[in-house]
């Protein structure tokens, strides 16, 4: 079918001699046009499961993606490559810039954008013009973790790829549970799939739960912590605020280590800067949200803490996985106070509607003959205190219950029972709160867990694991004592004019 052997294209597009594990075996399942669901573990080179093919095959690959900086370093390094017929067209692209690249979108190889973009119709008829011989849905857990509150339009996918004539699907994530990846192939309707599912864990992290009596205990245990292992760390936060107080306080007692914070309440102009000195190793230490870390590349983050613990098992393995990406001795250390449940127990309770607001909603729909999705939004912002999510869960249930049109973004209530209606809608509310909490419940016996860490943390993904290359956990075996990381050299560190810029707008000053 093709000139050379995959392994020939291998060397001549990328230089490497030699697949990682799963990479041949999926980029095979790819070429030969089938559906295809890879599982292939965080620092593995999953984008190679596409970029690859984009080089071989005739036509044009759509991949969607979930954070607009992460396709702006994948670009960067696809076009270092030598692949120049790539392009990101989202919110973030220039309007002379997306007006050029929709003309010319039959040009490119490799076609970048998000959930949200595929939802503009000018957008998707452009693109049923061109041939796409793959659609690509990268990060696909996030259909089923974030998809009904944070990004419904992941939801959307499946009306996407029929409008597009249902190209061959290839659907990658690090993180997937059978319980997601049945999620996954029910939501895209991929009746027909292969599925290369490999061991998620990686032998080269080691696993620390550190339990405080107060939550101050944290503070002063990162900075003891820092002050002694110099090395590049992500520091992971529930709450913003905590992010930029911590932020503040490092670089007030550790200046040698040059720290800023991330999260999605920055302008993205700032974001992505703060990603990019990251990764060009002019910042040490990020303290971050969730926004922060997906598909980052940087090869030599050695130290991911968490501050507070995630509401489940899979985000904690997702931002885990910054740590060690080029397979050198890295650590995993989770802070726990007892308190820290209740954080996680308002945020799920914060991202669903309860039964009154719904219903507050719908009958401010029929009072005033609402049939505008603008006005509603406008309303149900006001209502709720401007929770974005809970809007979004609601908007995503009347669209499916066929309430909402979202190609006119009209409302039609009709003959429609609002009580039924309104029940119905709790009723999806309620199982996914229940959902979320025996997440959250996983999450919080795997850190009051009494045997090995590394063992109780993967029994939900795989049976088994990878035997560990160095330390496993404190459980097991591991001593801080015993952990030599190569150190960042304080000497070598300036603080020249971008550092002193970007630490006076990104420190919170404490009273």
């Amino acid at each position: 079918m093709y000139d050379f052997s995959i392994e020939d294209y291998l060397y001549k597009f990328f230089g490497y001699r030699s697949f990682r594990t799963g990479q041949k075996e999926i980029i095979e399942s790819v070429l030969a046009g089938n559906n295809t669901l890879a599982v292939l573990p965080t620092g593995s080179g999953k984008s190679i499961c596409y970029q690859l093919p984009a080089m071989i095959m005739e036509g044009s690959i759509l991949v969607i993606s979930p954070l607009l900086s992460l396709m702006t370093d994948q670009i960067k390094e696809i076009k270092s490559f030598g692949l120049k017929d790539v392009i990101a067209i989202n919110s973030m692209t220039p309007k002379h810039e997306k007006s050029f690249s929709m003309r010319n979108l039959q040009k490119y190889k490799l076609i970048f954008t998000s959930p949200e973009m595929l939802q503009n119709t000018f957008f998707i008829n452009k693109l049923k013009n061109i041939h796409l011989s793959l659609f690509v849905v990268d990060e696909a857990h996030c259909i089923s973790q974030w998809g009904y509150e944070f990004r419904p339009d992941y939801l959307r996918l499946t009306n996407v790829h029929k409008e597009l004539e249902s190209p061959p699907v290839l659907a990658l994530t690090a993180t997937a549970t059978p319980e997601v990846q049945h999620d996954i192939i029910q939501s895209l309707q991929l009746k027909v799939c292969n599925k290369y599912i490999y061991p998620m864990d990686k032998p080269n992290l080691s696993f620390v739960v550190k339990k405080v009596p107060e939550i101050a205990d944290k503070k002063s245990d990162i900075v003891d912590t820092l002050r002694e292992f110099r090395v590049p760390t992500m520091i992971y936060f529930s709450s913003r605020k905590e992010a930029e107080n911590i932020s503040a306080y490092l670089q007030q007692e550790l200046p040698q280590l040059r720290t800023a914070f991330y999260h999605g309440g920055l302008d993205s102009t700032d974001r992505l800067l703060i990603q990019q000195q990251f990764m060009a190793n002019q910042l040490d230490v990020i303290c971050c949200t969730s926004a922060f870390g997906m598909g980052i590349n940087k090869i030599d983050v050695r130290l991911v803490i968490h501050y507070h613990a995630p509401a489940q098992l899979e985000s904690f393995i997702q931002e885990v996985g910054r740590a060690g990406r080029d397979g050198k001795e890295s650590v995993s250390l989770l802070y726990f106070h007892d308190t820290d449940q209740h954080i996680s127990r308002r945020l799920i309770d914060s991202e669903l509607p309860d039964i009154l607001l719904i219903k507050r909603a719908l009958n401010y729909v029929l009072e005033n003959n609402v049939t505008k999705l603008s006005e509603l939004e406008e309303y149900f912002l006001m209502i709720s205190d401007n929770n974005e999510i809970q809007w979004r869960f609601l908007q995503y249930q009347l669209e499916v219950r066929d309430v909402l049109k979202v190609n006119d973004e009209t409302i039609n209530v009709g003959t429609v029972d609002t009580d039924n209606l309104t029940s119905s809608i709790n009723e999806s509310a309620l199982q996914r709160l229940v959902y979320k909490q025996k997440k959250m419940y996983q999450m919080i016996d795997w850190i009051n867990e009494d045997e090995c860490r590394r063992a109780a943390l993967y029994k939900h993904f795989q049976a088994g694991f990878q035997q560990p290359e160095n330390m496993c956990c404190d459980y097991c075996d591991f001593m801080w004592q015993n952990w030599q990381p190569k150190m960042i050299d304080s000497n070598k560190i300036q603080t020249d004019a971008w550092h002193v810029k970007l630490a006076s707008k990104l420190m919170i000053k404490e009273a």
